[in-house]
Formats: structure tokens, sequence, C-alpha cells
């Protein structure tokens, strides 16, 4: 009985949470903003796995393969910083997110029609340019709408919907390939984006706060801006970013290489989206309770967590390649996921709290993992193909066990005082909605 009055205790108190903090903002706009993120989940977790296995498929080498995806990236990469600071600047966060989903859109309607190489490329720069835009205008929306200290919760159930959305994803994509055609995966994916359109006009313009939206100090301290220099001189910060850098660099080329070997193993690509759902599943699951606990008891004990199990996962992948321990491996990079995709958005918002420039150091980071993530997609699949699986999973495990210890050695608490206190934006919207 202790156990299951615990378990309702604590989603009584999850509950409690989410109903007195979570939104300041109408219904509509909170389920406009949950369906927008299920539908535009693929830009999220990106096409990097089905477009390695789709050039597996028609033929193409690791080496290419890799530099196709690293076009991808590095088109991600330049547009982060412009992005987030568009995202500060501009009050129309709406129109950025509906820039990125029609070139989603367009991206994947070219690699359903084509797979040679200038298409390709083009497709990959097309799509890598959408994550310098929906990605920091997302986070500019929910902390927009909900607040600072409402933004652990927002974001949870922002990763929990666009989890769910990949898992539908995932299935429309494997179906489509395996029986019509291997481009009708990306057909599938571009259909998605009109449903995410719609989901994004839900959203009302005049419930996101311009100055909350960036982070920005209150009242009249609100149109002060910390100059982006200040950015480079916070300490936790650029320790945070670092730590997030490297674990990009071990974590990003994974799931390729997982679907390259499947494609040579002669597996279809239903086998690739179980892969791909499994830890969409963990993060759908445990997203919001990431979000409601780093509330509750602090972001740090989770973060090791997450960063943890990353080197534990690299070394279970080195030592099988058979897909019920592969299964097992996506379960722990869902856990992963969902701790670093959560705690990333939140632990950026403490830490610039006042500053007015959210958006832009959410864009820095992005640009430094987007850096990473290429750098790991070109090198690891010649590395693989010149030393072996074995050999490139423990360098992996290596470099993932090296962000574990920064965050463990340099990284305090970043949550603010006091489990009760609510910033005067969060209680004075709290306040009017309870009257």
């Amino acid at each position: 009985m202790s156990a299951r009055t615990n378990l309702r205790e604590a989603v009584a108190g999850y509950r409690a949470a989410s109903n007195s903090l979570h939104e300041a903002s109408s219904r509509q706009s909170r389920w406009g903003l949950d369906w927008m993120n299920f539908f535009i989940a693929d830009v999220q977790t990106g096409f990097g796995t089905y477009v390695a296995f789709y050039l597996a498929q028609s033929g193409w080498s690791e080496g290419s393969t890799g530099l196709a995806l690293t076009v991808g990236g590095l088109a991600g990469v330049f547009s982060q910083i412009p992005g987030g600071a568009l995202c500060d600047a501009l009050k129309w966060k709406r129109g950025l997110v509906a820039i990125g989903i029609i070139a989603i859109g367009a991206a994947a309607l070219i690699l359903a029609l084509s797979h040679s190489f200038a298409p390709i490329l083009c497709a990959e720069v097309l799509h890598g340019v959408t994550a310098g835009i929906i990605t920091p205008a997302i986070g500019a929306i929910s902390l927009g709408l909900v607040g600072r200290r409402a933004m652990s919760l927002r974001t949870g159930r922002n990763y929990r919907s666009a989890a769910g959305g990949h898992v539908v994803t995932a299935v429309l994509m494997g179906l489509a390939g395996a029986y019509y055609w291997p481009g009708a995966m990306f057909l599938a994916a571009a259909t998605l984006c009109i449903p995410a359109l719609i989901s994004l006009g839900f959203i009302r313009p005049n419930e996101i706060d311009y100055a909350r939206a960036r982070n920005a100090a209150i009242d009249q301290q609100a149109k002060n801006v910390g100059r982006v220099l200040d950015l480079a001189k916070n300490r936790p910060l650029v320790l945070f970013a670092t730590a997030i850098t490297l674990f990009q660099l071990a974590d990003s080329s994974t799931l390729p290489l997982i679907g390259e070997n499947i494609a040579k193993a002669g597996q279809g690509s239903v086998s690739i989206s179980l892969l791909v759902i499994v830890p969409q599943i963990v993060v759908a699951t445990i997203s919001p309770w990431i979000g409601y606990h780093s509330e509750k008891r602090g972001r740090r004990q989770l973060l090791l967590i997450g960063f943890a199990l990353e080197p534990v996962r690299a070394g279970l992948l080195a030592s099988t390649t058979e897909l019920p321990f592969l299964i097992i491996a996506q379960v722990l990079s869902g856990v992963t996921g969902a701790v670093i995709g959560v705690l990333m958005i939140v632990v950026i918002a403490d830490l610039t709290v006042g500053s007015g420039r959210f958006n832009l150091a959410q864009g820095i980071i992005g640009a430094m993992s987007g850096l990473a993530a290429s750098a790991s997609t070109v090198s690891t699949g010649y590395f693989f193909q010149g030393f072996g699986s074995w050999t490139g999973f423990l360098v992996i495990a290596v470099i993932a066990t090296a962000a574990t210890a920064l965050i463990w050695a340099f990284l305090s608490e970043t949550k603010p005082p006091g489990p009760d206190e609510i910033d005067h934006e969060t209680a004075h919207a709290v306040a009017e909605r309870n009257i």
C-alpha cells in the first residue's frame, strides 16, 4: 500500500504543479503548441537515420553518406546563431516556425523524388536550416506563453508531444518505405507538415509575451538587453555548452551508423523504424516527469544520469549487433534524450534569466552542438570504415564519459532557490487565472 500511496502522491503533486504553474495562456494556445510539436517532430530528431538508410540502400558508400549528412549538419550550424538572434529580436515567432515547417516539407519532397547527389545535398541544406529557425522559435514561444518557473513543465510537455509525433512519423515512414518505394518515407513526412501549419495557427500571438519570450527582465527593465559578450563571460553557461557539445560529438552518429549496419545486413525499413520508435516512446513517457522533478528536486542529478547512460549505451553497441540488444540500447537513448532534451532548454533559461538573450544562447549552443554532430557523422563514417565498429564505439564511450565528468566536476545546481518561490510574472498570471 505504501508504494501505491507514494505513486498517487507523486501523480497528485505533478498535477498540482501543472495546474498551478504550467500555463498562464489559454487552452487553445497550449493545445496548438502541443499538436504543432507533435506534427513537426521530424525536425527535432532529424532525417539523419532515414537518409543514411535510404542512401545505403541506393548504393552510397559510408563516406559519401557521412558527407551528405555533414552538409545538412553544417547548414544547421550556420543557421543556429542568426536564428536565435532573430527570435530575440522579432515578435513574429509564429512566422519563423511557419517558414521552417515549409522548408521541412520541401526538403522531404526532394528526398522523396530523387537520390542523386546534388538534389540530396540541396535537401540536406534545406532541412538543416530549419533547425536554426524552428528549435529556438519553439523555445521562445514556450517561454513567452508560460514564464521561466513553468518552463520545465512546459518543455517536458513539448518533448512528450514531439516524441509521440515522431513515433507516428517513424511508423508512417517505415510502412511507406516497406510497402511502396523507399522515397515514400519522405513523402509521408512531408504530408505531416500540413497539420503542423494548422496547429500553429491555433497559438494566439497576443499571448506570447515578447519580453518573457527572450528571458528579459520584467517591468521597466524589460528593454534592457545584455551584451552578446556577456554570454561568453557566463562561466556556468560556457561549461554547460562544452558538455553538451561533447555529448553531441559522441551521440549524433550512433543511430545513423546502426541504420547503415542494418541496411547492409539486409533488414528492411521496419527494423530501423522500430529502433527509432523505441526511444521516442521512452521520451514521450518520461519527459513530463523530467520537467516536474527538475523543478522539484533540481537539474544537476538528472543531468548526471542522462549523461552517464551514454557511455553505457556505446559499450553495449560495441559488444553486439543483435536486434534485442540494439533495442535495449535505444531504451537507454530514450532516457538520455528525455533528460538532456528537456533540461538543456531549462538550464539555458536558468543561466540567462534577465539577459534578454535566451534565444541567442540557444542558438549558440545549438550551433556548437550541430558542429559537433556534423564532425561526428563524417569522422565516424570514415573511422568505422578504417578501424571497425568495436573501436569506433569505444571512442564514442570515452567522449561521452568526458562529458559526464565535466558536468559532475564543474556544473553546480542551476535551479532557482526556494521551492515555493515563483517569479512575479508567473504569480501575476496564476492570480489572474484563479480570479
